[in-house]
């Protein structure tokens, strides 16, 4: 229980920082996807599908709210370990973070290496793969499903030597940020640099289901680490990458691809009449399924990487349109929320997860609708409901009519306008699907 409630002051406390950080990079992520999809269109080399991009964006919203909130729990934190571990201190000199940042991408590849080879750890990792393009975009479908942190444990050696957790609080940043710009088409081989560092190249080798790529380069910054344990391989060209997962996620929703993977894992283990698989097979290598299960419940797998249809629902300019409108209200809620969490804490300690789980209905009510689904019209109603309770109730917006004495009218607007229009586009959808399957 002390760890825990350490971890828990020590999340508190950093929560503000980070949301302040998040505020000056997620308009800068937004421009560099905004700008490849404008230069992929100028050079006719578009690799940025607009649902697609949507999807991506959404989950990269449900990453950073996760993350800000505190949904995670930290058994073991790095702060924990220096506190009771470290034998000695060390100064925290530019080279000691020049060796932290060596030290955690050290520790980046074991645990990119291990989500990909274990069947359980996948899930946490599988929808940053889902996307079957590559770009800047799918760099930001991030993990909403690892809620338990262990990524610590393998700082243990800089623990052990004392290095400074403020050292570790600014370069993990600069870490997690400089692994952006290297999901890109655009970029071909970059000659000696190839060598040392994580290149478009490498990346675009890993995030291939080409069999000559599968499981190769889990490098987060240096790509020697690979060439040193024998994980590495080079773009070949005369083998064109081809993206996203063997087993396709068909949905435009991060929220649903999150816990697809643990969800067939579960069902699994309850169906297999072997009692050793029920326990074994969360533990087995990716992708694997007891024999009985897998022939009774098949599950479709991609076997020519080469000839297979990409998920892409119907769509018109006005779904788009409206998306785009949805989206970018998402990211003005969420924008708020990280610039005003010390506000919505002196409310009341609650009002932070209430928000958190707004933007979550959100993202899945925007995405269901992309999907075409039926129910994004009750996932709406919800949503808007949620908020309309949140204006009545509290007679304001998180104490944004401090900022602006309109707000809760506008927003209440707001609200009741998007039900109407997504349940014209559900209606309209249905229309069209109900005649096509007369027709057909």
């Amino acid at each position: 229980m002390l760890v825990l409630l350490l971890n828990l002051f020590y999340i508190v406390c950093n929560m503000e920082a980070y949301g302040k950080i998040l505020l000056i990079a997620m308009p800068a992520f937004l421009l560099l996807v905004l700008f490849e999809k404008w230069y992929g269109w100028r050079k006719g080399k578009d690799t940025v599908r607009n649902m697609d991009m949507i999807s991506s964006l959404s989950s990269g919203v449900t990453n950073v709210t996760k993350d800000v909130i505190g949904l995670y729990f930290i058994i073991l934190s790095y702060p924990f370990f220096l506190r009771y571990l470290a034998i000695t201190r060390i100064p925290s000199t530019l080279l000691v973070y020049i060796i932290a940042f060596f030290a955690l991408d050290f520790a980046g590849y074991w645990v990119h290496r291990l989500q990909h080879v274990s069947n359980f750890f996948w899930n946490g990792h599988i929808v940053h793969h889902s996307s079957e393009e590559f770009n800047l975009a799918c760099a930001l479908r991030q993990s909403i499903s690892s809620i338990v942190k262990t990524f610590a444990i393998f700082l243990l050696p800089a623990a052990l030597l004392g290095v400074s957790a403020d050292v570790v609080n600014v370069v993990a940043p600069l870490h997690l940020f400089a692994q952006f710009w290297y999901h890109t088409q655009h970029i071909s081989k970059m000659g000696f640099l190839e060598k040392i560092i994580v290149t478009p190249s490498h990346h675009r080798v890993h995030h291939a289901i080409n069999r000559e790529y599968l499981d190769k380069n889990y490098g987060q910054i240096f790509i020697f680490w690979d060439k040193w344990f024998g994980t590495f391989q080079e773009e070949l060209p005369n083998v064109p990458p081809v993206y996203g997962i063997t087993r396709p996620v068909r949905t435009w929703n991060p929220i649903k691809i999150n816990f697809q993977h643990v969800w067939l894992l579960i069902k699994d283990a309850w169906r297999t009449s072997n009692w050793k698989e029920k326990f074994t097979l969360w533990f087995r290598h990716t992708g694997y399924r007891p024999s009985d299960v897998a022939a009774k419940y098949p599950v479709y797998k991609i076997e020519d990487v080469y000839h297979f249809e990409k998920y892409n629902t119907k769509t018109s300019a006005a779904l788009n349109v409206w998306s785009w409108i949805q989206l970018v209200m998402i990211l003005l809620f969420v924008s708020y929320l990280f610039g005003n969490i010390a506000v919505i804490n002196q409310l009341d300690k609650s009002y932070i997860f209430w928000y958190g789980g707004f933007i979550f209905l959100s993202v899945y009510a925007l995405t269901d609708l992309m999907d075409r689904n039926q129910y994004a019209v009750i996932w709406e109603i919800t949503r808007s409901g949620f908020g309309i309770v949140i204006l009545i109730q509290q007679g304001d917006w998180f104490s944004a009519g401090s900022y602006f004495d309109a707000a809760k009218y506008i927003l209440g607007s707001y609200f009741i306008i998007s039900v109407f229009i997504t349940g014209w586009f559900v209606y309209t959808h249905y229309k069209e699907d109900h005649r096509l399957i007369v027709s057909t």
